[in-house]
């Protein structure tokens, strides 16, 4: 009888290093280790990072710290980085951070399996040296497909094949460069990857350096993949990539989204698709178009705007301004007037003005966002930013930041306010013991954009606890209050009756 190898994966970041750490899973499951959720209990815990921001650097240097320290109460052997920070600092990472004892870049991935028992046995994976991942694909989008020996997180190798016998729940490969899957949690919500990487070259973002040049999914492994999480029990899907309006590019078709999507919204058993991580300055009337009329498909904008003001957006190597946004916004409300629409921004950049500032304040008081991130600008090595003149005094940056982030605050929460008296499909994920049934509307991502707390169940013939009311269920709620961003809404009778939460649409519409 083999040997029990359990291993545990911690994930840290964004949506796309959930997906990552998926497939991991996936892999190391195929290969025969047993996955356990809690890092003590495991042989292995591996660390899935972020190298974005410093803090983000610095929550993964704990989260490696904190799993260092179960070697001396728990099971757990070894400790291995992986993820974005490991890849974009390699030996330096394993240098600096001898706790971690293996450093793993997604050159790695195929092979996960036997660098973690080397490590688990005692042995040494020597750390790859820090490298430019642009540099790894050709310039050209429409040549990208062919090099199948580039590693690619959430695609697999080209060469990869499944074992004819999967455990169960373990994603089989459906394409050339489909990955093997295993889900780590039993949400209704996963999120499918589009594609990896970025070719644009914002200033003062560093991603495309570690996550290489934009190349995208085939739809045939995206479609696949969809199908199976769908008969996994996920009911929302939320497409992830670095630029989802890039989509498609390298495959010949720049609208390929636009056919994709109505595909997506057909897999049975999904009740709702979301978009993510959209290019304002790539936006197009039929992206628009099939984003705030197709069914399932949430009227959901996450537009990375950045900033308004035309000089600090320049200097970003970006494009567009306050007006512009407005009218894209405009177009986008006169479609679908209940459309959500969030953003971040960066304050502080280097040669930031007063005048710039008022700027993008004027931005946020008119655009009406359902959910807004900022941040204030610090040096990122590597990035072009980094080198620029002009830098403000960190106390100033700090006080702009305190100042848009207040006003977002405030906006946001008027924005929720307008939302009083509408009917919005909410989606449940969860039933808290204090607050019953907790979901979101179709405005509401995971996690970034607030959430809908559900009320008035006593009335409705549904106990206290909302038991009836499970995760995954898709009903029709009117808004009555506002918490901030959160929703507090009543459930519609009519929609609690009906047999499926698939006729919830329907019954919208009437």
């Amino acid at each position: 009888m083999p040997e029990r190898r359990t291993v545990a994966l911690v994930t840290l970041g964004c949506a796309r290093n959930e997906v990552d750490s998926e497939e991991l899973a996936g892999r190391l499951a195929a290969d025969g280790w047993e996955l356990v959720e809690d890092a003590s209990d495991a042989d292995v815990a591996v660390v899935n990072t972020c190298g974005f921001v410093e803090a983000a650097k610095k929550d993964s240097v704990d989260a490696l710290l904190e799993a260092n320290d179960l070697k001396d109460h728990g099971r757990t052997q070894a400790v291995v980085a992986v993820g974005c920070m490991a890849e974009r600092y390699g030996k330096d990472l394993a240098e600096a951070l001898p706790e971690a004892d293996g450093v793993l870049g997604f050159d790695d991935y195929a092979d996960i399996s036997d660098r973690l028992q080397t490590i688990l046995s005692g042995g040494i994976h020597a750390s790859h040296a820090p490298r430019d991942r642009r540099k790894l694909l050709p310039i050209s989008p429409a040549e990208r497909q062919a090099a199948a020996e580039v590693a690619l997180p959430g695609h697999a190798q080209a060469t990869a094949s499944a074992p004819e016998d999967l455990p169960e729940g373990l994603a089989p490969a459906s394409g050339p460069r489909a990955p093997l899957r295993r889900r780590l949690d039993t949400s209704p919500v996963a999120s499918v990857k589009l594609a990896s990487g970025c070719d644009r070259r914002c200033t003062f973002c560093a991603i495309p350096s570690f996550r290489g040049s934009f190349i995208s999914r085939r739809p045939s492994d995206v479609l696949g993949e969809t199908r199976w999480l769908a008969e996994q029990g996920v009911k929302e899907i939320m497409l992830v990539s670095e630029n989802n309006t890039s989509y498609g590019k390298d495959l010949g078709d720049i609208r390929l989204l636009e056919t994709l999507l109505p595909e997506l919204a057909a897999v049975d058993g999904l009740e709702r698709i979301r978009v993510s991580y959209l290019q304002p300055a790539e936006m197009r009337p039929g992206l628009i178009d099939v984003l705030t009329s197709t069914e399932k498909v949430a009227p959901y904008f996450d537009l990375s705007f950045q900033h308004s003001a035309p000089g600090v957006l320049r200097a970003m190597r970006r494009f567009g301004d306050t007006d512009r946004f407005l009218e894209l916004l405009d177009q986008i409300r006169g479609k679908a007037p209940q459309a959500g629409a969030r953003s971040n921004f960066i304050v502080g950049f280097p040669g930031e003005t007063e005048e710039d500032l008022a700027e993008l304040e004027r931005f946020i008081s008119e655009a009406r966002l359902d959910a807004i991130g900022v941040f204030g600008y610090s040096d990122e090595e590597g990035t072009e930013a980094a080198s620029y003149e002009n830098k403000l005094d960190p106390e100033v940056v700090a006080e702009r930041l305190e100042h848009i982030s207040r006003l977002a605050e405030e906006l946001t929460a008027q924005r929720a306010e307008e939302r009083l008296g509408e009917t919005v499909e909410v989606l449940i994920d969860r039933v808290d013991e204090e607050d019953g049934p907790v979901g979101r509307g179709a405005h509401q991502a995971p996690e970034t954009d607030g959430q809908t707390i559900l009320t008035g169940l006593d009335g409705l013939g549904i106990g206290t606890d909302g038991a009836e009311l499970a995760p995954g269920r898709m009903i029709l709620a009117k808004v009555v209050a506002t918490e901030g961003v959160d929703l507090v809404a009543e459930p519609l009778p009519a929609s609690l009756s009906l047999g499926d939460a698939g006729s919830c649409g329907e019954e919208a519409a009437r």
